[in-house]
């Protein structure tokens, strides 16, 4: 049997667009994807081969709340980058400000939030 692997991972955003185009100039990702999508939103599709996010709106925003205290919400995005200095470096000069630097077994990490408050964990292993 082969073992199952996560594909994608769909988040709604307030601006898919600039969201795609975030994570591919961040990361190196390229959009696979967009178009018209569910209740007449639209989504892209960014990632690399085998995996990518799925990248959705309906237009505008709602607050929903604090993550880590509401069952089913998105705490954070795991992200895996062989050269940790080199994509902080991007992360920084795109205007965010990375925090919660952690360096434990298997690697070292630290983390952002992007403009819709999606906290992106980016990880380098050993």
């Amino acid at each position: 049997m082969t073992e199952a692997f996560l594909e994608h991972a769909n988040i709604t955003v307030s601006d898919p667009e600039a969201t795609a185009s975030m994570l591919a100039q961040l990361f190196g990702w390229s959009t696979r994807w967009f178009g018209e999508a569910k209740d007449g939103g639209v989504s892209y599709h960014v990632g690399g081969r085998d995996s990518y996010l799925a990248i959705y709106s309906k237009g505008g925003r709602e607050d929903g709340g604090n993550s880590y205290e509401t069952p089913g919400a998105l705490n954070h995005l795991g992200i895996v980058v062989d050269d940790l200095d080199a994509v902080e470096t991007r992360v920084r000069a795109a205007g965010f400000q990375p925090h919660s630097y952690a360096d434990y077994e298997p690697g070292r990490r630290f983390y952002f939030d992007d403009p819709d408050g999606i906290e992106m964990e980016v990880v380098a292993y050993d």
